[in-house]
């Protein structure tokens, strides 16, 4: 229920937001427009704040039971937003159209907000946007972006003691705001229209919606939360890569956008707040062009990593919840507090870790001469760690890698049942976080074969180098520990498939789906091995996952393998998979698929695993970005002058991994234009084959229109030496 008054003083909130007493910034401030129909997102920052807006507008091919015209106004400061959901007065889905418009006095789409007043300024954005017919401001959403999300992706959930609380006011000029005071009882965010022509108008007729004429409206949307300190493009970038702000500004801007001096957030607009994930595998991607020292990216990831470790049992954080979703989720568990909350359920992130301390402390040069200064800082961020110093925290996570990996490597050890895996009660801990990511599997591969072996690397680097002073014992420990995961994890996701039963299993997959594209069995010229996704999936016939899929990339990576025999075999085999069209393999003109379950003979699997799905028959560009890295850094291993793998000297296995690289390299740069997106889906049309298109055309879950870990194109580049 939304509560209406009116009151002569309530002109003063748009006042507020309309206000030009503005604290002027030394810099000019940063604006770019991304377009990814249906959605146009528009972004704003000064020295003041930061905002991005996104107005939805359906197009006529929509499905407009999950896209309708939406504005949307999201805050990196406290993970906050605004949103308004609006719907034709005529009744007919997709007959209305919304756009923002140029300001006639400023010729801007955005123009800030700024208003001094107690502790934390009023700050916002302030824009134009129209209707092209009358429409119906159906529903209002203030506050936090989490809340925005558990409407728009969830069952369509509204907390009443969050929706209860916003406030109508009518302005007399014939405005109306939307205001709400957060669980918080000091923050406020306000959300007003007013009309700019003669003849529109603004009636309310109940509690829940505005009514609007057709024509343009100035809003303003405004909160007074404490702001973040963001880094320029100059500031976030290194002095060699000051290059790309002019070559790549469409790059350098979101990257800039997405990082602050205390963290680095992972994607706009659903994402803008800390993941540690997201943070740590960006920042290994780029790890040549980002700034290092005090002040810089590197430290500004790092810092906030090691803040939000878990100083119970070292695990690293995944996911922060802050401002007024805070003070819910503390409100739900009998507390009082806006103390933020951290969520530990992955287990990845806990081997990425020491795996970005040793890139940064061990092989960055700056990084090598700030270890004593940066390590000795006490953490302030999550008050359950204070008094601890970064020291502290790195030595409690790299205390958890080893001892959770210690049955596995023991002598006699490597049996499934001391693989690691997902935690008690959870159904995610990896990337491929959502519900059927992994297939309901609980020993996941990415993990055992790849980032944990890695991670245990980084700890031998590290105690070599004193990193760890009461435990020079790692230094050969951990990396017999990785030996050993190196060398014998792979076997347990191994997924051979005769040649007869793999063409009748992708004629299948096709046939039964009515999909409009050819199986491609012609390409199947002899037995198929990949590496399914985990182990223990959610049926009985599920004892493996086999799904093929793009997590090679990690092991590629992150990892220079020793054993020959095995890496030759398994570098031919991602070859293979980039070579092959989906689905015989994962690639396709919109990019590597990261799942195929057409080898899956069980129906689930072609039901969990779509185009709609988020980590199903889709493409994420940084997997496109780590493949691509991995493949070079192996080929790269070949021009070394010692300890030259084997498949180096093979020439035809040589030349089918360079013929891979080279093939990946031509589908990335086929797709520039999206590359920087977080995921895309896709559609197929005679005569024109793969066509990509937005994940949220077919899911309630969009994809955000700059993802952190997908601007690491600005890094990773074709290697014109591999011929």
């Amino acid at each position: 229920m939304v509560s209406f008054r009116n009151a002569a003083t309530a002109a003063v909130a748009f006042a507020v937001a309309s206000a030009s007493t503005c604290h002027v910034c030394p810099d000019d401030p940063t604006r770019f427009v991304l377009s990814d129909p249906p959605y146009t997102d528009y972004f704003y920052s000064d020295c003041n704040s930061a905002a991005q807006v996104v107005v939805t507008s359906p197009l006529p091919q929509s499905n407009l039971s999950i896209i309708g015209p939406r504005l949307l106004i999201a805050w990196p400061a406290g993970n906050s937003g605004a949103a308004a959901f609006f719907a034709p007065q005529n009744g007919v889905n997709g007959s209305l159209a919304i756009e923002l418009v140029n300001s006639t006095t400023t010729g801007n789409a955005l123009d800030p907000i700024y208003e001094p007043g107690g502790d934390n300024p009023i700050v916002g954005v302030t824009g134009r946007i129209s209707f092209n017919s009358s429409a119906t401001l159906v529903l209002p959403i203030l506050g936090s972006i989490r809340t925005i999300r558990d409407f728009t992706e969830g069952p369509s959930l509204l907390q009443p003691i969050i929706q209860d609380a916003i406030e109508t006011t009518k302005f007399e000029q014939g405005g109306f705001s939307l205001s709400r005071l957060w669980l918080d009882n000091v923050t406020t965010t306000t959300l007003s229209f007013e009309p700019v022509e003669k003849g529109c108008a603004i009636r309310h007729k109940n509690d829940t919606s505005l009514h609007f004429d057709a024509g343009v409206y100035t809003f303003n949307a405004s909160f007074n939360y404490p702001q973040l300190v963001q880094l320029s493009s100059e500031e976030v970038l290194a002095d060699s890569a000051q290059g790309l702000i002019e070559e790549s500004p469409e790059l350098t801007q979101p990257l800039s956008f997405l990082s602050y001096t205390d963290k680095l957030l992972a994607g706009a607009w659903r994402f803008l707040t800390y993941f540690g994930r997201d943070s740590m595998i960006s920042m290994l991607l780029m790890s040549d062009i980002l700034s290092p020292g005090e002040g810089g990216a590197w430290e500004a990831g790092i810092g906030a990593l090691l803040e939000r470790v878990n100083k119970t049992d070292g695990s690293a954080a995944h996911e922060e919840t802050i401002g007024d979703y805070a003070t819910y989720l503390n409100m739900q568990e009998g507390v009082m507090s806006t103390d933020p909350m951290y969520d530990y359920k992955m287990v990845d992130t806990d081997y990425f870790l020491p795996i970005v301390l040793a890139e940064y402390f061990i092989k960055n040069p700056v990084g090598k001469g700030r270890v004593e200064k940066f390590l000795g800082q006490k953490a302030t961020e999550d008050p359950d760690n204070a008094g601890l110093t970064y020291r502290d925290l790195a030595n409690l996570n790299a205390e958890k890698v080893m001892n959770i990996t210690a049955p596995f490597a023991s002598e006699g050890g490597q049996v499934q049942e001391n693989l690691l895996r997902l935690k008690e009660g959870e159904i995610v801990g990896e990337w491929r976080d959502s519900n059927n990511g992994l297939g309901g599997g609980r020993i996941p591969y990415d993990v055992n074969a790849a980032i944990a072996p890695a991670g245990l690397r980084a700890i031998s680097s590290l105690a070599t180098a004193g990193f760890f002073p009461n435990h020079p014992d790692w230094a050969e420990q951990a990396a017999a520990y990785a030996q050993v995961f190196e060398d014998e994890t792979l076997h347990f996701f191994e997924v051979d498939v005769s040649q007869e039963d793999a063409v009748a299993l992708v004629d299948d997959y096709v046939s039964n789906n009515d999909f409009a594209f050819s199986s491609q069995t012609s390409n199947i010229t002899s037995d198929v091995r990949f590496y399914g996704l985990a182990l223990e999936g959610n049926s009985d016939n599920q004892d493996l996952v086999k799904v093929m899929n793009t997590d090679d990339c990690f092991r590629h990576f992150l990892l220079n393998t020793t054993n020959q025999t095995q890496l030759s075999s398994f570098i031919s085999q991602t070859a293979d998979h980039i070579l092959a069209p989906f689905p015989v393999g994962l690639t396709t003109d919109v990019g590597l698929f990261v799942a195929n379950p057409a080898y899956g003979s069980d129906p689930i699997y072609s039901t969990n695993f779509t185009n709609a799905d988020y980590h199903g028959t889709v493409v994420w560009g940084w997997q496109l970005s780590m493949m691509a890295k991995g493949l070079e850094r192996q080929l790269g291993r070949c021009l070394a002058s010692d300890d030259t793998p084997d498949f180096c000297r093979h020439e035809a296995l040589h030349s089918k991994v360079l013929s891979a690289y080279h093939r990946l390299w031509d589908v990335i740069d086929e797709n520039r234009s999206i590359l920087s997106n977080e995921v895309w889906s896709w559609k197929y049309e005679e005569g024109e084959g793969f066509v990509a298109v937005p994940l949220g055309d077919y899911s309630p879950t969009e994809s955000n229109i700059r993802q952190l870990w997908s601007l690491t194109f600005l890094a990773v580049k074709r290697n014109e030496a591999l011929k």
